[in-house]
């Protein structure tokens, strides 16, 4: 099974960079997510203060091709590694709980490790979701989610 492909920047300002890599790309701003009308009222649904929600922005390839681009913030001083790949392993399926999600990423943490990646850590992002920091083989930075 394949798994789709993200690459995430750390950052300053993740709105510019978005603006910026859009337009080197020829990709647009992420759209929000269909419940919602904007990206404003997604972040008010699900509690982010005003003051954040510049700490992440995504670009996606309109065609449906590309990697999407995710950028977020990092003002903890100069982050070691600025770009590193998400894999989209897990996903979220309709009507599953937050458990069931969390036993099949530590599957796929599992999975990784037996190829040699190693365990970073656990997170969890601006709107609740879960991932996994880990290393690759050399020492670069991945994550799934």
């Amino acid at each position: 099974m394949s798994h789709s492909l993200q690459i995430t920047f750390a950052c300053e300002d993740p709105g510019r960079l978005a603006d910026f890599w859009s337009g080197a790309l020829g990709y647009i701003n992420q759209p929000p997510p269909a419940d919602y009308d904007s990206w404003e009222d997604f972040a008010t649904e699900a509690g982010i203060p005003e003051e954040s929600w510049n700490d992440v922005a995504a670009v996606v390839d309109p065609g449906g091709n590309g990697p999407r681009l995710l950028f977020e913030r990092w003002d903890v001083g100069e982050p070691s590694k600025r770009v590193h790949i998400d894999i989209n392993s897990v996903g979220h399926r309709e009507g599953e709980s937050d458990a069931d999600r969390a036993a099949r990423l530590q599957v796929e943490r599992e999975r990784l490790e037996r190829i040699g990646a190693v365990f970073g850590r656990e997170g969890t992002g601006a709107a609740g979701e879960t991932f996994i920091e880990m290393y690759d083989p050399e020492g670069n930075w991945l994550c799934i989610q």
